[in-house]
């Protein structure tokens, strides 16, 4: 047995008959499965905080946040990766989702894709990747050929890798400065590794890319603070934001909100009573943290 069949594709005796239990029993086994994959995180948190604070430094000095798998691994990496402006503000220009297949592969499978390397060092060329940007590789087994070059290629340029796998001896491991191990074991569908490595590799880069986004300064108090207000709903949630902020009434933060162009952090300060060409100075000489901008202003 192959070192990647010692994980996400053995076949576990275990589910042996599983199409003849009865469907209680094989919801059980699905939400038990679900349950472990959730939990192998914990034994990964202090490589995901050491990942998160690498990947924050590389950012803050000019990087871009490249997002890159294949299949089912490759659709949890371009969802967390679209899903950083809208909440945290993230320029769309800092960051590249790339998935083998390129979009046609999000709609339908491109298997093909994942076997071709050129396709990955291609592009990576055509970004222009340099040694301030940061990947983030997404695979189950960690030997998928299109992530594995991209991984290897990006190495080469000087660029921080993470990677993420479920198999302990994943080669996408040598090629990275991080490597996040996720030991969610045999699926209970054997190889259907959208399932329970999938869970946890999903959770992986929620945490993976919150902490991040918060050591960059896009969270205060557990809100918010750089999410983009583009409809009703979030100007609403915007203002509240600075109402649990500052201690100001909904009226004065609705009108601060607009004074600021729907800037919230602004928007805080403007609420404090600070001029907005002290308010903007601060949190440019503070690189946008609102919590350093209130103590320089104070």
């Amino acid at each position: 047995m192959t070192k990647e069949m010692q994980g996400t594709e053995k076949h576990s005796p275990r589910y042996h008959s599983l199409d003849t239990w009865p469907a209680d029993d094989i919801l059980e086994t699905l939400w038990a499965s679900q349950l472990r994959a959730i939990s192998c995180i914990q034994h990964a948190i202090p490589e995901i905080s050491a990942s998160a604070e690498a990947i924050a430094k590389r950012l803050t000095d000019g990087g871009r946040l490249f997002y890159i798998g294949a299949g089912s691994s490759g659709h949890l990496a371009i969802q967390d990766c679209v899903e950083l402006n809208p909440t945290y503000g993230w320029p769309l220009d800092k960051m590249v989702p790339l998935i083998a297949g390129g979009k046609d592969a999000l709609l339908a499978p491109m298997g093909g894709a994942e076997d071709n390397e050129h396709i990955a060092t291609d592009a990576l060329n055509k970004h222009a990747i340099n040694a301030q940007d940061v990947i983030i590789a997404v695979a189950a087994s960690g030997s998928t050929p299109y992530t594995l070059a991209a991984v290897k290629h990006a190495r080469s340029q000087g660029c921080l890798v993470i990677s993420i796998a479920n198999n302990r001896h994943a080669p996408t491991f040598e090629h990275a400065d991080h490597s996040i191990f996720l030991d969610s074991g045999s699926e209970v569908i054997a190889g259907s590794t959208r399932m329970a490595a999938g869970t946890a590799q999903k959770a992986a880069l929620n945490m993976l890319s919150t902490l991040t986004m918060t050591k960059l300064g896009h969270v205060h108090d557990g809100l918010m603070v750089s999410m983009v207000i583009n409809n009703e709903k979030l100007e609403k949630r915007g203002a509240a934001i600075i109402q649990e902020i500052t201690g100001t009434d909904s009226e004065t933060s609705k009108n601060c909100l607009r004074a600021a162009d729907k800037n919230i952090k602004l928007a805080v300060l403007l609420a404090m009573k600070y001029t907005k060409s002290d308010a903007e100075k601060a949190l440019t000489n503070n690189q946008g943290h609102l919590r350093q901008a209130m103590e320089q202003l104070k």
